[in-house]
């Protein structure tokens, strides 16, 4: 291989590179070596590091090489060549590293009873602040090729940043019961807790984690529906007020007489009301429905305003309960009504 005199890389347009072996390895003293800005430079001789520099323009001599000096025994001066390996590394900031988790977390969801698959995705930035530990722990037995990308990392530590970012996320829903749904707003403290987790781990081997985001915490669409039931039904509950159960029911039951072929009072028996019940709303919704009521014949339901018959118990409408009520202290109570007016006791409808 040919004697050469400048040692020097130019580095790439993009920042993707971590590590460039220098393709000469026959060197003379007074070899110029050049590290750009961004850049430390590291003689290898023996898979050992021996000596290290930084951006400069170097003019090489037993002077600035004393460790390899110490290996190799420099000759003094003149044409002789001397081996060692050459290896330029990239010491600039790289924002933008992505990470995802590759399989779900498998966890029930604290508030909604829900099995999800949950998955994390972000970014970190990382920067290498020690040279000699990044060769010695990890690129001495990485580079087969010329050169070493970010993504060659990223593989590597794959594993190691998906059970971290696991371990803080499912701790956050199970731990500190924060349902998933609500877990977006966490999103830059936990962000921090798998920054401390994984910073120690970075720094074996010679990296800074500079910063670490978990962009998005999600799961599968299907896992959601199952909890969007959840909260349809729960907004039909807040919407109904009190007596949301009873009236729940009476929609549920209204829904079974529309679909029973054995008739009204069938599917109010099937529904739990009771015979007795289910005939006098089925006769106040035939009333309704085959005999037009006059006002006078009629009162409003309590709850969504329509005119029912007057002897109705429930509302043919909403099922609303309107049947006139007595308290434990023997006061009459209006239907609505949520306390007592005399002695403030909360109606049990």
């Amino acid at each position: 291989m040919a004697i050469i005199n400048v040692v020097r890389f130019d580095g790439l347009k993009s920042r993707d590179w971590l590590t460039y072996k220098h393709p000469s390895e026959k060197l003379v003293l007074g070899t110029q070596l050049i590290v750009q800005e961004g850049q430390a430079a590291i003689f290898v001789k023996g898979g050992a590091v021996a000596d290290v520099f930084y951006p400069g323009t170097y003019t090489l001599s037993t002077a600035n090489l004393p460790i390899l000096n110490s290996i190799v025994n420099l000759p003094f001066g003149g044409e002789t060549p001397f081996s060692a390996e050459v290896y330029f590394i990239n010491t600039i900031l790289k924002l933008d590293i992505n990470w995802g988790t590759t399989d779900p977390i498998q966890l029930i969801d604290p508030k909604y009873y829900v099995k999800l698959r949950v998955r994390a995705f972000g970014q970190m930035g990382l920067r290498v602040t020690d040279v000699s530990t990044l060769f010695k722990e990890l690129i001495g037995g990485m580079q087969k090729d010329e050169l070493v990308k970010f993504d060659k990392i990223k593989e590597y530590y794959r594993g190691i940043l998906a059970i971290k970012a696991k371990s803080v996320i499912a701790d956050a829903i199970i731990t500190n019961k924060i349902s998933a749904l609500e877990i977006a707003a966490r999103l830059e403290g936990l962000s921090d807790k798998v920054k401390e987790k994984i910073t120690p781990e970075f720094e074996k081997y010679g990296f800074k984690v500079v910063n670490f985001f978990i962009e998005s915490i999600n799961f599968p669409d299907e896992d959601f529906e199952k909890i969007n039931e959840i909260l349809e039904d729960k907004a039909a509950f807040e919407i109904m007020g009190d007596g949301r159960y009873t009236t729940k029911r009476s929609f549920d039951v209204y829904e079974g007489a529309a679909n029973n072929k054995s008739g009204i009072a069938g599917a109010f028996v099937a529904g739990g009301m009771g015979l007795g019940a289910a005939m006098g709303v089925g006769a106040s919704m035939s009333q309704t429905v085959g005999n037009p009521l006059h006002k006078e014949d009629t009162k409003e339901c309590v709850s969504c305003k329509a005119r029912i018959p007057v002897n109705a118990k429930f509302c043919p409408e909403c099922g609303f309960n309107n049947s006139e009520m007595v308290c434990e202290c023997g006061s009459k109570l209006t239907p609505g009504m949520k306390f007592c007016p005399e002695c403030g006791k909360k109606v049990e409808r």
